[in-house]
């Protein structure tokens, strides 16, 4: 069984397996012409249960023959162009190679001791994010394995600045459409049920400023304490960007901690055209990015960033085996010390061998051309008597619903829609996702791919309606 250990009398085993890995993955993704199989549940587990892992076959090929039937054959893949569902983006070479070196050195980013130039590496890219946010010379941050990680440790922050002991006097602002992790953290923070004001969004799905103004004033006249104001740079429904001057603003005038959940929108600090559009972010206290939404990178790849690296200090807990207080002054780098984790992936160096191999530009001009795309993507959809569009785009989402002109019944329209999405993802033809707008059940678009076209876009779009319609004869005959 040793000869399974990855060592230095095992590279040739190393090499051979992962080559062979690769080939049947490069093999799979060359032949994909759908994004999913339509494979159900009902289908796959029986192969997966059928499996003994009690008695493993011994051999690469005849696992990476298995993992063919039980996976790779009916994965759901990004990268195909007809995948428009969810936040998922293709990911680019430089980073899956960053992903293989990461996994085989197995870096722990807790500490110094077992990262070294893994640590230096993270930090300059965390410099890196920060000053293409503008945080200034004292920001600081770390890696996490996702938004909602970045989310709970931003608010995690803002409670401890706000040095109260009463958490039932603490009130956390975010608007009706912003991620749902900003729920889940006050809860995990042990704040009151009543702890996040929804502030109600405008026609184009931005936080109403005059609202939050108004709540905020409500609770100081209450006695009460503003943690901290959620402002979003991407909403995940509508790709809507909160007026963040504007609630900079607000927040200096309350004395709230301002975060900024660009998880989605982080991608426009590599744009080469539409950086302006999260303009105010600067001003925030703490950020969170994802770079495997809009970086093109593999999951997990994400940070957050704060403007002043001492508020990192209420995350940090010293233990004598790992990162004893003595380290501090002995100028030791533990980044165990900014984190919520422990031991941790080395997922910064996706990122980093992104940069050196592509820069930011290129990144850009990626999230540029699904930008684009979007913008597009409305026009067509605002022009076809058959959809009802929500928003037009300010990242790379839309949000529509088929109306037929020949059913008033809202009720009957949203079956109609979600019959589509059901009926599309069971042909495997597309992916697409689905919300809710005042009620009434939308589709969505999710354009995160280059490769997808406007050609994929209206074949998607009569995919769309040909379900929709054909649900619709069968209801009436149905009726009759």
């Amino acid at each position: 069984m040793r000869s399974h250990l990855l060592n230095d009398t095992t590279t040739e085993h190393y090499r051979r397996s992962v080559t062979e890995g690769v080939e049947r993955v490069a093999a799979k993704l060359a032949a994909t012409d759908r994004p999913f199989t339509g494979v159900t549940a009902d289908d796959l587990a029986p192969r997966i249960d059928a499996i003994d892992l009690d008695r493993p076959l011994g051999d690469t090929t005849a696992v990476l023959d298995e993992l063919e039937d039980v996976y790779l054959k009916d994965a759901v893949y990004f990268h195909h162009p007809r995948y428009l569902a969810h936040l998922n983006c293709p990911v680019v070479i430089p980073a899956v190679l960053g992903e293989a070196v990461l996994s085989a050195v197995n870096s722990s980013l807790d500490t110094w001791d077992q990262s070294a130039g893994g640590t230096l590496i993270e930090r300059k890219l965390v410099d890196w994010t920060a000053a293409r946010i503008g945080l200034g010379p004292a920001a600081d941050g770390v890696f996490t394995s996702g938004g909602t990680q970045s989310n709970l440790q931003a608010l995690l922050l803002a409670r401890e600045e706000t040095k109260t002991q009463d958490l039932g006097k603490l009130r956390v602002f975010a608007s009706e459409v912003s991620h749902f992790s900003v729920q889940k953290s006050a809860k995990l923070l042990g704040l009151g049920p009543d702890a996040v004001v929804v502030v109600p969004v405008d026609h184009d799905k931005r936080m109403q400023t005059v609202v939050l103004a108004h709540e905020l004033e409500r609770c100081a006249e209450a006695g009460l304490i503003p943690m901290a104001v959620v402002a979003t740079a991407g909403t995940t429904d509508f790709g809507s960007i909160d007026p963040l001057p504007e609630i900079a603003g607000l927040c200096e005038q309350y004395g709230a901690w301002m975060h900024v959940d660009a998880a989605y929108g982080c991608g426009l600090l590599a744009s080469l055209r539409y950086r302006h559009r999260i303009d105010g972010i600067e001003r925030a206290d703490s950020v969170t990015v994802d770079y495997h939404k809009s970086f093109f990178q593999p999951v997990s790849s994400s940070a957050v960033l704060v403007r002043d690296a001492a508020t990192l200090r209420h995350a940090t807990y010293h233990a004598e085996y790992l990162n004893p207080r003595r380290m501090v002054t002995e100028r030791i780098p533990n980044q165990v010390d900014k984190s919520l984790q422990t031991t941790r992936r080395f997922d910064a160096l996706k990122l980093w061998m992104t940069l050196r191999v592509m820069g930011a530009d290129g990144i850009g001009a990626l999230f540029d051309e699904v930008c684009d795309l979007a913008a597009e993507g409305w026009k067509m959809l605002a022009a076809d008597p058959r959809f009802d569009v929500v928003v037009e785009p300010s990242l790379s989402t839309l949000v529509f619903r088929y109306v037929p002109a020949a059913v008033t019944d809202p009720a009957e329209i949203d079956r109609a829609n979600l019959h589509a999405r059901k009926a599309l993802f069971a042909s495997g033809d597309a992916v697409v996702a689905s919300t809710k707008v005042s009620g009434r059940h939308y589709l969505k678009f999710t354009l995160l791919n280059p490769e997808t076209t406007t050609a994929d876009i209206t074949a998607v779009l009569d995919l769309i309606a040909g379900h929709a319609e054909q649900y619709l004869g069968e209801s009436l005959d149905r009726a009759c």
